[in-house]
């Protein structure tokens, strides 16, 4: 992969809009921790042709489930095939994904759909990129669109559970707020800290103005981190903006294997170990 598989600039989706072809499935994954559920913003304002995504309930497993497997524990094979019908993917169709929240939101459906053998583009900037660039919005629910057929491949992209990362002989990076890593404070989960041995690496950093860094410091970044000659593992809180740094990653080249449930799983766990400061 390079940066132009896994991102698609607003100029570059504004001409695709335009052809007389087929256009993208586009995917609005609006969602941040504070307001997790983006309808409102989707109905008020999106990209046409647009649909809407919810991280919690398409993007995530939908029932209870073991504290240890996370916040946001990966949706079944099953549940998750489902979904992609429902959105009117198949192997074929070109896939959109965007948020307005430095996709941090767009990268945890880019991650599950290259899991499930499928390819999509994130669009850089998002909703702010895609105005600036003069396209124009629309409001209301959405519309319809005609379910597929597809048969996903699941598993196509490299997982993590618990003993595996605690065991990882690579980089393990962190993509939650520094204090956070530090285990300065913790305002989500049942204890603050890091798992032993990651390494500080907020997903925040990686942008500036709701777009990617440029490819070089991307590179020195990372570089800095030993994140470009070894294995390298991801996670953060829940396992969602640990997809952020997957995406970044991915634009370099460097293939990485998420632990979905992340802190908020390691944490439940009073048998696993935990590490503070820098």
């Amino acid at each position: 992969m390079n940066r132009s598989d896994v991102l698609i600039t607003a100029d570059e989706l504004l001409a695709r809009l335009s052809d007389d072809g087929s256009t993208p499935r586009l995917l609005d994954v609006r969602w941040t921790l504070q307001k997790p559920d983006g309808r409102d913003d989707f109905a008020a304002r999106h990209i046409p042709g647009a649909i809407y995504v919810d991280m919690d309930t398409e993007l995530a497993a939908r029932s209870d489930h073991d504290p240890t497997e996370g916040r946001h524990p990966l949706p079944s094979a099953e549940a998750f095939q489902e979904q992609v019908r429902t959105w009117g993917i198949d192997q074929l169709t070109e896939v959109v994904v965007y948020d307005d929240n430095s996709s941090l939101g767009a990268a945890r459906a880019w991650w599950l759909l290259q899991w499930a053998g499928m390819k999509a583009r994130v669009l850089d900037g998002g909703l702010n990129a895609f105005v600036a660039a003069g396209g124009e919005l629309t409001a209301g629910a959405g519309d319809p669109v005609q379910p597929s057929t597809v048969t996903i491949t699941p598993d196509s992209m490299p997982v993590l559970d618990a003993d595996a990362a605690s065991a990882w002989t690579g980089v393990l990076l962190d993509a939650r707020a520094g204090e956070r890593f530090r285990g300065e404070t913790e305002p989500l989960d049942s204890r603050a800290g890091h798992i032993p041995g990651a390494r500080s690496a907020p997903a925040a950093e990686y942008t500036a103005d709701g777009k990617f860094v440029d490819e070089e410091t991307l590179r020195t970044r990372f570089s800095d981190l030993g994140a470009l000659d070894q294995p390298v593992g991801v996670y953060c809180g829940s396992g969602v903006t640990a997809c952020h740094n997957a995406l970044a990653l991915a634009s370099l080249g460097v293939e990485t294997s998420l632990y979905p449930a992340s802190w908020s799983g390691w944490s439940s766990d009073p048998a696993r170990p935990v590490a503070t400061g820098s």
